[in-house]
């Protein structure tokens, strides 16, 4: 398709060309995967050794420039040395770097010696200085990740410009996957691995090697739980333990430890959960101060200093400071869980698995290491014993050796001359060639072969290990032995068992104090002290607003609210905040979530659900019912009950029957005629929206206005009725307005 663009006298000819369709799915496959599979497996899932990429490149760089065993080096030129095989920044390798050292304090075994600022892991607002001013090298217990490594022990590759080589694997000797934590955020995967005891680790590690078999309880008593860096308490319940140990997958929950200074009435929070800041804990506990609900506490700070991590909370004279932590347990990440996902990279396929699997996957990966390993020694002390075994026979003849080297004219004639007078390869013959004059002597000579009888015997142990598995094992369990021995460290991180945890009762720590509560018309709602309510009790109201419910109780108590909509809801008084007789109070729809057009007709202050109690409806239809309380019991602590009463026909007056005796009713229809009854009349249904029996009979189109128990003296006898459905009685002018005037405080 081709069109014309013209720009003064010039004409320009553009032609597009036809747009190629290309398929979603291909363009997932081509371009996106790759993406994926190099994220997954190149990126951000750990190995069998620990380690991702990134921190086997950093290590392996600080091993070539001899970091094991000589002096600190400034970070800056390790970083620059590690991009010859990391392409990525400097910042994003410094980084990782910063959170393998001593001084973050991110690991419970440090790979990095370091010297300088490296920020804490338990703060985001310490930060870590520049690399140009912090100096590193590898800690000693590195060495047990480089064991073997210059002994074939794993496989080398090309670095990304193939001027290098770089190991595909670490060969460590302890299960370093379990020891060093490890998160990472991969594409549609992600892995989050938490730290165990190495001591632990190990006799696990053992336990497995002597029975593959062994039992998950076994090992769960054995590797006890998981142990980080920061210490804490960890709750324990063995049931969610197990499902980490088998499936790699559920979640630890960790509170932190404090001490209680009695002489300045302060708590000293000491350690806090590996998942959570020191700057979210003080953020949560500075809200909580602003809204009024932790007046326990005066002050709070940061005392963190060159002994440790420190947060001091001051207390106000006598606060139990055991309770004032449950509740911070509850409501900051004082308490604060780890969620375990266990996502492993298995020959490059990300794996999700348990404790005790991992530990089998690296036994597996251990045993090829120690057979590379060994295959090594055993061709080095085979081709040592090899050269000894030429040696050994110039000792023969000593004088004929030195006269072969001396009348051979040619120098590259040498070997082959050797070769031929003594029956030796040219292996051995350029040994032979390659000794100095001085050592041509039968005291040298002897001293070298009597090293083959120990060689032999050491080839043969080789050999013997290396065509038994159990021997191979058993030198597994010899090095962990030793490396818990050099390394082992207590527990950080104690153990509480949940028979020993107390929990929070928020109710008990609710100041209680007499109230008075009051409901109009309109759902207003107030809560006002007795004190308050000395010399001042006319009630500010909204214009043509009025009280329709009054009740006397404390703040501990339980409300019920019955709607117009057919809904209960449930509250409790210390959810409302005190207020004047002058305020008009909290607007109730809106405090407890309520429909649109939706208001509250009843409330009781509701003390437990008996079977004797009941709510008795009156509906615009003439019809009522009674609902046992026990029928609105939940098991939960539900705030909203849908269909607590009948929708057939609209509420016209809501009443609840104690077991002291029935109720007397006043049913007044807008024909204005009435009748009185006692609600033990009426039936009742043990279905909450069953829509009851006729009450009063009426004419076609006419309902019922009011139904109330505040009865006039008017209607206490000419309108009483004895049995249902019963017609209603003519109400006189006097009555109605006896009525009217009783019914301002109770109406609905």
């Amino acid at each position: 398709m081709a069109k014309k663009a013209s720009k003064g006298k010039e004409t320009q000819e553009i032609i597009h060309a036809p747009a190629q369709v290309q398929l979603i799915t291909d363009t997932i496959e081509k371009n996106y995967m790759p993406y994926v599979m190099s994220v997954i497996v190149s990126r951000a899932i750990p190995e069998i050794d620990g380690l991702k990429p990134s921190h086997r490149k950093l290590l392996y760089t600080m091993y070539k420039m001899g970091l094991l065993t000589g002096n600190r080096t400034k970070s800056a030129n390790v970083v620059g040395q590690t991009m010859k095989l990391n392409p990525h920044g400097d910042m994003a390798i410094y980084e990782t770097m910063v959170r393998l050292t001593r001084g973050n304090e991110s690991l419970l075994h440090p790979l990095i010696d370091s010297k300088g600022s490296f920020g804490k892991q338990y703060s985001s607002n310490m930060k870590f200085a520049a690399s140009r001013y912090t100096e590193v090298k590898l800690d000693s217990f590195c060495s047990e990740l480089f064991r073997g490594i210059d002994k074939d022990a794993v496989d080398f590759v090309d670095n990304y410009d193939n001027t290098m080589k770089e190991p595909l694997l670490l060969p460590t000797t302890f299960p370093n996957i379990l020891v060093t934590p490890n998160t990472g955020i991969a594409v549609g995967m992600a892995s989050n691995i938490c730290s165990f005891n190495l001591s632990e680790i190990c006799d696990g590690t053992i336990a497995i090697l002597k029975n593959p078999n062994v039992s998950t309880d076994k090992i769960m008593d054995i590797i006890k739980a998981p142990d980080f860096p920061g210490g804490g308490i960890i709750l324990y319940n063995r049931e969610d333990m197990r499902q980490i140990y088998e499936t790699g997958s559920g979640s630890v929950k960790i509170r932190s430890r404090y001490n209680y200074d009695k002489s300045q009435n302060c708590i000293d929070i000491i350690q806090i959960p590996y998942s959570t800041s020191c700057e979210m804990i003080q953020n949560k506990i500075a809200d909580m101060v602003k809204e009024g609900k932790l007046k326990d506490v005066t002050d709070f700070r940061n005392e963190t200093g060159l002994s440790g991590f420190k947060l001091t909370l001051d207390l106000r004279r006598g606060v139990d400071p055991d309770k004032l932590m449950a509740k911070l347990f509850k409501s900051t990440p004082l308490e604060d869980s780890f969620k375990c996902n266990f996502n492993v990279l298995i020959d490059s396929s990300p794996r999700q698995m348990g404790v005790i699997e991992i530990l089998k996957e690296w036994i597996k990966f251990r045993l090829v290491c120690v057979r590379r390993e060994l295959n090594f020694d055993l061709k080095k002390k085979k081709d040592k014993l090899h050269l000894l075994y030429g040696l050994a026979k110039i000792l023969l003849d000593i004088d004929k050796a030195i006269r072969i080297i001396r009348n051979t004219e040619k120098e590259e004639d040498v070997i082959p001359n050797l070769m031929s007078g003594f029956g030796i390869d040219e292996i051995q013959a350029d040994y032979i060639a390659e000794i100095k004059l001085r050592n041509l002597n039968k005291q040298y000579i002897l001293n070298r072969i009597s090293e083959i009888e120990g060689l032999q015997a050491e080839i043969a142990k080789i050999e013997e290990i290396l065509g038994d598995e159990l021997k191979q094992k058993a030198l597994i369990s010899s090095q962990l032995t030793e490396i818990k021995k050099k390394y082992g460290q207590p527990r950080r991180s104690q153990i509480m068992y949940s028979e020993d945890i107390e929990e929070y009762d928020e109710v008990e720590e609710i100041e209680n104090y007499n109230v008075r509560l009051y409901l109009t018309k309109e759902g207003y709602f107030k809560k006002i002290t007795l004190q308050s309510l000395r010399g001042n009790d006319e009630q500010k109201l909204k214009e043509n607003d009025i009280l329709t419910h009054f009740a006397e109780t404390d703040n501990l108590s339980e409300l019920v609210f019955v709607t117009n909509k057919c809904q209960l809801y449930r509250a409790k008084t210390a959810d409302f905040d005190c207020c004047k007789a002058s305020a008009m109070g909290e607007f109730l729809p809106a405090k407890l979530g309520m429909e649109e057009g939706e208001r509250p007709v009843f409330m009781r202050v509701q003390k437990g659900y008996p079977e004797n109690e009941n709510f008795v409806y009156i509906f615009q239809n003439g019809k009522g019912v009674r609902i046992p309380a026990s029928c609105y019991e939940t098991k939960g602590n539900r705030r909203k009950l849908i269909n607590a009463y009948s929708s057939a026909s609209p509420i016209c007056g809501v009443f609840y029957e104690s077991d002291k005796e029935p109720i007397e009713i006043l049913l007044v229809s807008d024909a204005e005629r009435a009748i009185t009854i006692k609600s033990s009349l009426i039936p009742v249904k043990a279905t909450r929206t069953s829509g009851g029996v006729t009450l009063m009979t009426m004419k076609k189109n006419n309902k019922l206005l009011y139904a109330t128990d505040n009865i006039p003296e008017a209607y206490s006898k000419g309108y009483k009725k004895l049995k249902i459905p019963a017609g209603g009685q003519s109400i006189p002018d006097s009555d109605l307005s006896a009525l009217q005037l009783s019914i301002d405080t109770n109406n609905i």
